[in-house]
């Protein structure tokens, strides 16, 4: 990992953590430091003042700040959806590579390293491009978590069948959140799961750790989640509608 993609991680989480110990404190135009003014304060702004347009429904406020977000975080996860299909053409000169490269003593495994970086360079191809989209949302997600805890009337209000500040008593939220990140990551990583274990490990991990998370935490956390699923299954779709479809078809050819 580059040192400067060390050095956001560490100012990132140096971010997160500041603003943890301020949970129960009510969020204001007032409060202060870095994590209060310009994160939480926004988005418990932004969230209260959509939920306004819609005769104070603070449900559709969250969908309406979700699909802002998404939008304006658009361009990096097309360049990470553009990284995964570039990723997806290299598995099979990858996997040559590590045939050839076989053996698991540290000189042949530090030669395969060189040779896969030497091959992501030929390609234009940066392999920690999918991490930098995680790295804006995570900052973005807690503050959600905090701007819906410290704002009363967000966290008071009811929507459809839950309350937004309580855990969903059905569940419904938490398990409709994990089938749509299994979803939007099976379209990802759609003809790579063979090819690399890993990845395939990962299609289940995630979605289970997005449920046992969701169960935990406000439904309005798990609905700002679900919302942000189906945007981006929308988008996946839209940019690798072709691959998805040319997989099927190969899927259904070689049964």
């Amino acid at each position: 990992m580059k040192k400067r993609q060390v050095a956001w991680l560490f100012l990132l989480l140096a971010i997160v953590l500041a603003g943890c110990s301020e949970i129960n404190q009510p969020i204001t135009a007032e409060s202060k430091g870095f994590w209060n003014e310009y994160i939480v304060y926004p988005l418990s702004w932004l969230i209260t003042y959509m939920s306004e347009l819609f005769g104070s429904n603070y449900g559709l406020g969250i969908i309406v700040v979700t699909i802002l977000i998404r939008l304006a975080i658009l361009p990096l996860m097309i360049q990470q959806t553009r990284s995964s299909k570039a990723m997806q053409a290299l598995q099979p000169e990858l996997q040559k590579l590590r045939e050839k490269y076989s053996s698991k003593d540290a000189q042949t495994q530090q030669k395969l390293q060189q040779e896969t970086m030497l091959l992501f360079q030929k390609h234009g191809v940066n392999p920690l491009a999918g991490c930098l989209p995680l790295f804006i949302q995570m900052p973005i997600l807690i503050g959600f978590y905090h701007a819906i805890m410290r704002t009363e009337e967000i966290a008071r209000h009811n929507f459809l069948w839950f309350d937004l500040g309580e855990k969903d008593p059905f569940f419904i939220l938490p398990l409709v959140a994990g089938v749509t990140t299994f979803i939007q990551q099976k379209m990802m990583m759609a003809g790579t799961e063979q090819q690399n274990p890993q990845m395939a490990m990962m299609l289940w991990l995630m979605p289970i750790m997005v449920v046992v998370f969701a169960i935990n935490f406000p439904a309005a956390l798990s609905l700002y989640w679900v919302v942000g699923n189906l945007f981006m299954i929308a988008q996946t779709y839209f940019i690798k509608g072709p691959d998805l479809k040319a997989t099927k078809q190969a899927g259904g050819s070689g049964k």
